[in-house]
């Protein structure tokens, strides 16, 4: 399975490729420009995940306290 961040790659490489006057296959389906707001949502979609992803690690800490109870 691939990540977001792999699948947010993946749809920006597509919308580049469709702009460019390519058309791009997306599993079993093939994509050309009049297909773009479908890739462009896709990738809205995926940006979306990778971006609450990258919030939810920043609020994580990353150091903790020990309580040793007073043990020296």
């Amino acid at each position: 399975m691939k990540t977001a961040q792999e699948m947010l790659d993946f749809y920006i490489d597509a919308e580049v490729a469709v702009l460019s006057g390519q058309t791009v296959r997306l599993g079993e389906r093939q994509l050309s420009r009049a297909d773009l707001a479908e890739i462009r949502n896709g990738r809205k979609e995926w940006q979306a995940l990778v971006l609450r992803g990258d919030a939810a690690s920043a609020r994580r800490a990353r150091w903790a306290n020990a309580d040793f109870g007073g043990v020296t």
